[in-house]
């Protein structure tokens, strides 16, 4: 079984953290900044990944924090 990603997402004025088929947000926060970081933790907890989302609903970044079969082709970490 997959393990489930954690997303940032708008909420309003604020963000959520929201684990993936969740309705309900494990955590609000007033910046997106604040938000990923307590959704960093989780998915580093959880070993799953973290999908930061733009204010329009755009994926805008995601990252990794399980144990990946093929390595990432990025650079930026």
């Amino acid at each position: 079984m997959a393990k489930k990603s954690v997303h940032v997402v708008p909420s309003g004025n604020q963000w959520a953290v929201k684990p993936e088929g969740s309705s309900t947000p494990t955590s609000v926060h007033r910046t997106q900044h604040a938000a990923e970081n307590a959704g960093r933790r989780v998915a580093q907890q959880n070993q799953s990944e973290l999908v930061i989302h733009r204010p329009n609903g755009q994926i805008r970044d995601k990252d990794s924090y399980g144990n990946d079969p093929v390595p990432p082709k990025d650079a930026k970490h």
